[in-house]
């Protein structure tokens, strides 16, 4: 495998993490997974989202780039990194959760944290139909998940699309993922390997025919 750090992305429920595992694991590689639940403010974020949304940010903000520096600390066993996220990903969630305020106080921490991480070989876009997405929430049953609305989800994709759509910091691997399932289905798997062997760079749309 040409690519050394692969990283998944893509909105709340299209099954970055599932991907992840399922890549580290036929690669051999070393999986990076986003800590989600160990922030305190997510739950009350859900609940209310204008009082908790700056609390919650900044705290995925810092745990994120904690993370991201791990990237820098080498794996003499596993030289392959796969992660479920790239720090990017807190910019987008910032851009619809946060006041206009608070967004300029957030763009000064970011703008002073994002130099510092590694930059993915290549980037792997997941998409799906925000009813798709709110089906696939629901059916992970994650408490802080269950106040989740079709409408937030509408917003987040719609921003998802936004920022992607000129991205230019790594090669970026756009995959619809409504009609396929790589964890039940190994041909869906076998495809992506084979594309990901054989991408060449830029951005590009690969849709498997799920069987």
């Amino acid at each position: 495998m040409k690519y050394r750090h692969i990283a998944i992305e893509g909105p709340i429920g299209v099954g970055k993490t599932s991907l992840a595992r399922m890549l580290a694991e036929e690669l051999q590689a070393r999986l990076v997974l986003e800590e989600v639940e160990d922030n305190p403010f997510l739950e009350k974020f859900y609940q209310k989202r204008e009082e908790y949304a700056f609390q919650t940010q900044l705290y995925f903000l810092l745990s994120r780039y904690k993370k991201q520096t791990e990237f820098m600390q080498p794996d003499l066993f596993k030289q392959i990194v796969v992660s479920d996220y790239i720090m990017d990903k807190d910019k987008i969630f910032a851009s619809i959760n946060l006041s206009d305020d608070e967004l300029a106080l957030y763009e000064q921490i970011y703008r002073l944290l994002d130099p510092r991480v590694t930059r993915p070989d290549i980037v792997i876009l997941l998409q799906a139909p925000p009813r798709t997405l709110l089906e696939r929430t629901k059916k992970r049953a994650n408490n802080y998940e269950k106040n989740i609305e079709i409408e937030y989800l509408e917003d987040l994709s719609r921003a998802y699309t936004n920022y992607f759509f000129s991205y230019e910091k790594s090669p970026l691997l756009i995959i619809n993922t409504e009609n396929i399932d790589f964890v039940e289905n190994k041909h869906d798997m076998v495809a992506l390997l084979k594309e990901l062997r054989r991408f060449e760079g830029g951005t590009q749309f690969f849709n498997p025919m799920s069987t």
